[in-house]
């Protein structure tokens, strides 16, 4: 298979069935449920300021997926063609990556191969053209992954530093990946010598990683009042506490949980009732933001037993073939087949040939996929697990999954020689 040739096969898994998808759902692509960062980004475009309502900043949320949709809005303007276009193409790079992943740790073969089962992904070919974030926590993901594996293998400053910068993004994208950079420190230092230089190198990365996302801590002090990433603990406050647990298993989700008694109104709360009624409603959100991280934290010191269970929950739910609480996910028609038969069984295949493929890789790739993998498990159990903060991912699984696939065509290649032999 010719280098041109597999880059059009990735390109066309990636795109037939996200633009037919497109025009199917056009009329409904953006009537659902929708991320806050479009509110944030239609904000910023009509007015310059980066919140819920005009001249009032927010650090309400984490940025880069809003900065993502406000540059398609400044472009082409609010549309289902224009967010669906912008989005294919993001789901298009990641499928690159993932390519060019699978060929540098194996072959073009399982390249292809691991880049088509990734775009493939039931769950994320109709989530891709919705306004949903995850749709650039790929591309974060699968850069970060490539990035970091040539950092650690080429061990120069340079790389090293790039791979910080693409964990920058993907932190400003995701604020549980907050202690990623220092896992992925040990990570590329772990075999560099001298130690000095190691030290030096751990150090790079994390600030290379720093210096991306400094702008915004810096902007959210002078704006908000706060040197933080986000102000919103309250989506951490309502994943940790007595009533999270009942909710969750009912098949709800963290909106669902009941509001902290006597707290003031949450920061989009405070808007939608200034753009009703007229009058402003003052919000304070460091406070708010250190009254929920305080909450969060006397809950764990309070009810460890409680946190326990919500922890082997949160590990349930983001490893479970079934997703149970997304409740824009299609219900019915061939979206609610897809969700109840299509990605149940798509998942379980595809762990089963993850899981012999797994000890095929390349050694220093096998660790970094089981860091990821783990470094997202645990930050499940901190906050809450769901099938969508695992499928940015999912392509981890889909590069094993490869190696199966193309050893099990090998092989069955082989036997049809050696039969045709006889």
């Amino acid at each position: 298979m010719s280098r041109r040739s597999a880059i059009l096969i990735v390109l066309a898994a990636a795109v037939v069935p996200r633009l037919a998808l497109m025009l199917h759902e056009r009329g409904d692509l953006l009537a659902g449920l929708t991320e806050k960062s479009d509110r944030f980004a239609r904000t910023l475009v009509a007015s310059g300021t980066y919140g819920f309502i005009p001249g009032r900043p927010s650090a309400n949320t984490q940025p880069l997926y809003g900065f993502f949709l406000s540059a398609v809005y400044w472009v082409s303007d609010r549309s289902w063609l224009s967010i669906g276009l912008a989005q294919t193409a993001l789901a298009a790079a990641t499928a690159l990556l993932v390519y060019a992943l699978g060929t540098h740790i194996a072959s073009r073969r399982v390249g292809v191969v691991a880049a088509v089962l990734s775009t493939l992904h039931p769950y994320l070919v109709w989530h891709d053209v919705h306004i949903n974030r995850e749709v650039l926590d790929q591309t974060l993901a699968a850069a970060l992954t490539l990035t970091v594996l040539l950092a650690a293998e080429r061990r120069t400053f340079r790389w090293i530093a790039a791979a910080g910068a693409v964990a920058g993004l993907a932190l400003l994208a995701n604020s549980r990946l907050a202690l990623l950079p220092l896992v992925l420190a040990v990570f590329v230092a772990w075999d560099v010598r001298p130690v000095r230089r190691a030290a030096l190198a751990a150090v790079v990365l994390v600030a290379a990683a720093s210096v991306v996302t400094l702008p915004w801590l810096v902007r959210n002090q002078v704006s908000i009042g706060c040197f933080s990433l986000t102000t919103d603990s309250r989506a951490l406050w309502k994943a940790n506490n007595l009533q999270t647990y009942d909710v969750l298993a009912s098949g709800r989700w963290l909106d669902q949980v009941p509001n902290l008694p006597g707290a003031p109104p949450w920061p989009e709360r405070a808007a939608d009732i200034t753009e009703r009624t007229g009058k402003v409603v003052e919000v304070d959100e460091c406070a708010q933001m250190r009254l929920y991280q305080h909450e969060t934290t006397k809950f764990w010191r309070d009810y460890p037993g409680e946190k326990v269970r919500l922890a082997g929950q949160a590990v349930r739910m983001l490893w479970s073939p079934v997703v149970t609480v997304e409740s824009d996910t299609p219900q019915t028609g061939l979206g609610g087949i897809a969700r109840r038969f299509v990605e149940p069984a798509f998942i379980l295949a595809l762990y089963a040939l993850a899981l012999f493929g797994l000890l095929r890789l390349p050694r220093r790739f096998l660790v970094l996929t089981l860091l990821l993998l783990a470094y997202g498990t645990m930050m499940a159990m901190v906050f809450a697990g769901t099938v969508r903060y695992r499928v940015p991912w999912d392509f981890l699984l889909c590069v094993p999954a490869a190696f199966t696939l193309t050893r099990s065509r090998a092989s069955a290649a082989s036997s049809v020689a050696t039969e045709e032999l006889r």
